[in-house]
């Protein structure tokens, strides 16, 4: 059941950072898997389909003339071997997204009062939800990329499907039952998410601030504030059952 009365954005705030606080080593694990694997990957596929060397180039016959720097770095990008490159990463983010549905049981575990294990940050790979989560991210990051340039269609589809992952987790929901129900959350709560998408973007890039090296705590706190934001719109949340 979704609250009709308007959740306190005090209580959500603290109980994120509540959330994260307690769960920081498990920030700096995922954040080390997600980058040292993402990094390996573009630096394997740039140098597979010749992309570093093709960069190097373009800058060397282009010092000075920023148009044809411009001109040739647009032939780059639309080039075959740019866009495998891409697919590469696209293929890659898809695969690390169940991680972030480690965090979901985790959040749980604590407000049951259970034992967090490490093996929990993995469940969002284990029996054939699996397929059904990189299924959906592939789905999200497609529509995500078209309408992103318009900025605020972007920020709307992220705003929308804000409760499809915990939905999907917790209650077992179809991927459009899900951005149904965002959908439905959205209308009536629309400044709470709206805050609460915002700052938790902030929030997590702003690790870079710190030495470069808080990025690795700060990362992952998206998924804590989409879990307070999911337990205090949805009134069922904290006593449903671990999946």
């Amino acid at each position: 059941m979704i609250t009709t009365s308007t959740p306190s954005l005090e209580v959500i705030f603290n109980d994120a950072f509540s959330y994260w606080k307690k769960t920081l080593l498990f920030q700096m694990l995922f954040s080390l898997l997600f980058f040292s694997i993402l990094f390996t990957v573009v630096f394997f596929a740039a140098n597979q389909f010749g992309i570093f060397e093709q960069y190097m180039e373009i800058f060397k016959n282009n010092q000075g003339d920023m148009a044809g720097l411009q001109q040739e770095m647009k032939t780059l990008v639309q080039s075959p071997g740019y866009m495998n490159m891409a697919w590469t990463l696209i293929a890659t983010m898809v695969f690390l997204f169940p991680l972030n549905m480690g965090f979901f049981k985790i959040f749980r575990k604590i407000d049951l009062q259970e034992k967090v294990e490490l093996q929990d940050l993995f469940s969002g790979y284990s029996g054939i939800n699996f397929l059904i989560y990189i299924s959906y991210y592939l789905f999200w990051n497609i529509v995500y990329n078209y309408t992103i340039p318009t900025i605020i269609l972007g920020i709307l589809w992220v705003m929308v499907t804000l409760f499809v992952a915990p939905l999907m987790f917790f209650e077992n929901k179809k991927i459009w039952e899900s951005i149904r129900i965002g959908f439905t959350v959205l209308k009536k709560h629309f400044l709470v998410v709206l805050v609460g998408v915002l700052a938790s973007v902030i929030i997590k890039y702003s690790g870079i601030l710190i030495f470069g090296i808080g990025i690795f705590f700060t990362f992952p706190f998206f998924n804590a504030m989409i879990y307070s934001m999911y337990k205090n719109i949805f009134t069922e949340a904290t006593t449903a059952d671990l999946p």
